[in-house]
């Protein structure tokens, strides 16, 4: 009785063990920047209080645990299964958002739909991309060794990709440059013909191109960003010239990078201690796409690695379940997801030193703000259901020798 009570305890995470403590630690340790970061929301965008940030940031810290925990009680194939219909949904909401978006002080962009009745706001985006991920594994996997027509590509893959691309590149060029990439990658792993990749590869640079001149030279596209990433590239490219350079304009562009930096540089090997940070309120977005630059200000290189490790253990563990899962659509559904998590957490940090040109990315699980943070948790839910499904499948038999007949019926 004491060891299935003790068993009964233990499934309370259920999944890998590992993977669930890494996540616990960083939700718990965001607490701290938040909270620190959030005074520039109070005293500088004059919104709220810091309290009532933290407080929020907490709360949304709890639901998505509780949403993680839910999601690994749900089938992965369940969710595969309810893919296209999803997908269909956060299309939708996507095109709603063109015509109804909303924009969010101190953010430029029309990315937010509010729901009816309630202060609530959020990003169709972000649900989008997940869906779409979750979609192309899944019909990846279905008959994966039969020859597609080049007909049922364009359909069934190519479409829905270019689809989603185009809404969302509107109001956010860097996470519909992410949606490419990350789905381009997939293609890849997900063995689809050398061919097909390479035939959409092209076709997207000409969708691209396409969207760029009419973006820049027409109206058709009303309210679009294209501008504005332009001007970004070329701060960017310029970003070396402000110590050299008196120019007070090319200053004013690079103000961000400039107090990224200078935040970085304060925190030294030690920083400078937590709540201590003096950029926090001259830095903007410092509570979201910045904060990175404030946890190095405040812990230093030293928080900074203990921070990076921890992400490294998680895409170390995600990529350990992926390896350990037999079923096809189980192992690329966790590699697409910890792609998805990895360029994310990657594009934040460079943004923050200065290797790429800023972009409005948040650093996952630690950002304020609902919902990225609620979708990241999602993604963790279904890493976590599947590595809870290894053992069940190892039960049933179905090891590494499984055949494609039996990774199309899990599928």
């Amino acid at each position: 009785m004491s060891e299935q009570t003790t068993e009964n305890k233990f499934e309370l995470l259920k999944g890998d063990k590992v993977l669930w403590s890494v996540i616990i630690l960083i939700s718990f340790l965001s607490v701290f920047p938040v909270y620190s970061a959030s005074s520039n929301l109070e005293y500088i965008v004059n919104n709220g209080t810091t309290t009532g940030h933290v407080f929020k940031h907490i709360v949304f810290v709890f639901i998505g645990l509780g949403i993680m925990r839910f999601v690994g009680t749900v089938k992965y194939e369940y969710i595969g299964k309810l893919s296209s219909i999803l997908l269909l949904v956060t299309i939708g909401l996507l095109l709603i958002t063109m015509f109804t978006g909303q924009k969010i002080e101190g953010a430029s962009a029309s990315r937010w739909l509010k729901i009816p009745g309630t202060p609530i706001s959020f990003q169709p985006s972000s649900f989008a991309y997940l869906m779409l991920i979750i979609y192309l594994c899944r019909y990846l996997t279905k008959k994966i060794k039969r020859e597609r027509l080049p007909l049922e590509n364009i359909i069934y893959i190519f479409g829905p990709i270019l689809i989603v691309f185009g809404l969302v590149a509107k109001d956010n060029g860097s996470t519909a440059l992410m949606i490419m990439m990350v789905s381009i990658i997939i293609l890849i792993i997900g063995q689809l013909a050398w061919q097909y990749v390479a035939g959409f590869i092209s076709l997207s640079v000409v969708f691209i191109v396409m969207f760029l001149v009419i973006a820049l030279n027409t109206n058709l596209l009303g309210g679009n960003r294209v501008h504005t990433w332009m001007s970004r590239i070329e701060t960017f490219s310029n970003s070396k010239k402000t110590a050299d350079v008196e120019d007070e304009s090319l200053k004013a562009k690079n103000y961000q990078v400039m107090q990224a930096k200078a935040a970085i540089v304060h925190g030294g090997f030690n920083g400078i201690g937590p709540g201590k940070s003096a950029l926090k309120q001259t830095l903007p977005q410092s509570v979201s796409d910045f904060i990175f630059a404030i946890i190095v200000e405040e812990y230093g290189w030293i928080g900074a690695f203990v921070l990076i490790s921890l992400y490294m253990i998680m895409i170390i563990r995600i990529v350990m379940i992926a390896s350990k899962m037999p079923a096809f659509f189980g192992s690329l559904l966790v590699l697409a997801i910890g792609l998805m998590i990895f360029v994310q957490l990657s594009v934040n940090i460079a943004v923050a030193v200065n290797l790429i040109p800023v972009t409005g990315q948040p650093l996952p699980l630690i950002s304020y703000g609902g919902t990225s943070m609620l979708v990241t948790y999602i993604q963790l839910g279904i890493i976590l259901n599947v590595s809870s499904r290894i053992q069940v499948y190892d039960e049933e038999g179905l090891g590494k020798k499984q055949s494609v007949e039996e990774i199309n019926d899990i599928a």
